[in-house]
């Protein structure tokens, strides 16, 4: 089934939670996303394929890779985004989109709206940065 979304749709608390167009809203939001990212990871690919370091003074040429090296961090971190993107996306088709991993809730819109990625609400999340830290300290 196609979901055709109003151009002006925005998901609210007032409708039922994920109904048919809040999931194509999320979905389209996903999609967009990833574009964006891979087509930022192509540019950083055809960026890097330009050439070596030519850089003739010692003080640019380590200026260069110390860019070139925080921005192939980047795009490693990009690169495991995309991969939370496409599971998000799944969860969308298989129909646990939008509801917390560890309580089965439902995870507010304006969480997801920030976070399309979440799979915990607040209320977990904070739970599981707070005993990450206890566990951390100790």
């Amino acid at each position: 089934m196609t979901v055709t979304l109003p151009p002006d749709y925005r998901p609210s608390e007032d409708e039922p939670f994920m109904n048919e167009n809040m999931k194509e809203y999320f979905r389209q939001k996903l999609l967009s996303w990833r574009s964006e990212l891979l087509r930022e990871s192509d540019e950083t690919l055809a960026h890097l394929q330009e050439g070596g370091l030519q850089e003739p003074d010692i003080a640019d040429r380590a200026s260069a890779e110390t860019d070139r090296a925080l921005e192939l961090r980047t795009r490693d971190r990009e690169r495991k985004l995309i991969a939370k993107i496409d599971a998000a996306i799944e969860r969308i088709h298989d129909g646990s989109y939008g509801y917390c991993e560890e309580t089965g809730e439902p995870i507010t819109i304006r969480r997801l709206e920030a976070r399309p990625i979440a799979t915990l609400s607040i209320e977990a999340q904070e739970r599981h940065e707070r005993m990450e830290r206890t566990h951390r300290e100790d």
